[in-house]
């Protein structure tokens, strides 16, 4: 079998557009992945071209050396779109690999270690302006299924935010948490807006509302930054969804940076790279929550490794989305009443496209909202619900 084209398509999905992958072989065989980069749609799909004409012609099985000599040819290594692009390469190719053969990829990278995985909501917040919002909302949520949820609440902050301010932002905190009780996880995001005394005044006001990490405190290159805020938190910390590849995460863990460690699937380096960074953080009893935004696909790979890794400790994902991510795929995720997430079943990924319901979503630009004030409206009206809900115990 052998290579014959990589493709992407874009797909409009209000607070970015997905970018999917397919590899197309000359046995008919497709594998198809994502290369979703918030902004960087436009070059990561350039990026993805110029990889597309590299392994033309060669066997899509054969993953580890082809990633490894692309990884050693290129001039220029590292960085988003490099790396996105390369890991979606990487997983159509265990995508490929695995329908060849008949198997779910997790056969492949060691076989189930469980049936399902703890999730957390992201995006139930959209549209939330006010405490009681946000309170309203997290019932709404919880009473679908999931048991823990997780946002922004610091608006525009940048580096700094005054005391009278920073009490503001977290009275949608309190209100969560009166309202969803202390038997819900609440996972607070920074979103790296903060310098080092700030996010440990931060964690510090966090710590009565009990959440399970302080994501992303201080800007993602400052590992410095990190283990001093780490040593001064009463909060455990998280980070790594802008973190590319092993490298980046040796040193992070060596110096005891972070309590939970995130990389993304579809930008660290694929489905091999997360499960070696696994290992490595598991070597320092580190739990495994990989950053999961995304679309199917993103997800459908991040489930993969859910199943088979021993130290993946929490799946993130959207609540809701836009109307039409039912219809670009076959996509078929099952919430329990536990807050779990069921491993799907299915050959490869288990995702099959819809065509033409993708090319009824063109690109459209989106810039990127972190630093604005609309940093809670990352859903469109109308956005639902996309899972098959089970009242199924753990």
């Amino acid at each position: 079998m052998k290579i014959t084209r990589l493709e992407t398509l874009t797909v409009d999905f209000y607070r970015t557009n997905l970018v999917i992958v397919r590899l197309h072989t000359d046995e008919g065989i497709i594998g198809v992945s994502e290369a979703t980069l918030e902004g960087q749609e436009l070059a990561v799909q350039g990026a993805v071209a110029i990889l597309g004409e590299a392994v033309k012609g060669k066997d899509p099985t054969r993953i580890a050396q082809t990633i490894y000599e692309l990884s050693r040819d290129a001039y220029w290594r590292g960085g988003p779109v490099t790396m996105t692009a390369l890991s979606a390469l990487e997983t159509a190719m265990w995508d490929v690999t695995a329908r060849s053969l008949g198997v779910p990829v997790h056969a492949l990278l060691g076989g189930r270690t469980r049936d399902r995985v703890r999730a957390y909501a992201n995006g139930w917040f959209s549209g939330a302006e006010t405490p009681e919002d946000y309170a309203a909302a997290a019932v709404d949520t919880i009473a679908t299924g999931f048991r823990g949820l997780k946002w922004d609440p610091f608006e525009a902050s940048d580096l700094i935010v005054a005391d009278r301010d920073l009490d503001r932002m977290l009275e949608s905190v309190a209100a969560v948490r009166d309202a969803v009780g202390d038997d819900i996880e609440l996972f607070i995001e920074g979103h790296g807006r903060f310098d080092v005394p700030t996010a440990i005044k931060v964690a510090r006001k966090l710590e009565r509302f009990n959440p399970v990490f302080f994501e992303e405190p201080c800007p993602p290159d400052g590992i410095d930054a990190l283990v001093e805020i780490r040593s001064k938190s009463p909060v455990a910390i998280a980070a790594g969804e802008r973190w590319f590849g092993r490298k980046e995460f040796v040193p992070v863990l060596a110096r005891q940076a972070v309590d939970y460690v995130q990389p993304d699937v579809t930008h660290a380096g694929g489905l091999l790279e997360l499960s070696f960074i696994s290992t490595l953080a598991a070597a320092y009893y580190v739990p495994f929550a990989p950053h999961n935004p995304s679309g199917p696909l993103s997800t459908a790979a991040t489930l993969q490794l859910g199943a088979t890794l021993p130290n993946f400790r929490y799946l993130e994902i959207m609540a809701t989305d836009v109307p039409w991510r039912s219809e670009i795929s076959n996509e078929a995720l099952t919430l329990t009443d536990e807050g779990d997430i069921l491993i799907p079943e299915g050959i490869g990924l288990g995702i099959e496209l819809d065509l033409d319901a993708i090319a009824e979503h063109p690109y459209t630009p989106h810039p990127m909202r972190i630093f604005d004030d609309a940093v809670a409206d990352i859903r469109p009206e109308g956005a639902r619900s996309y899972f098959n809900l089970s009242r199924v115990g753990a």
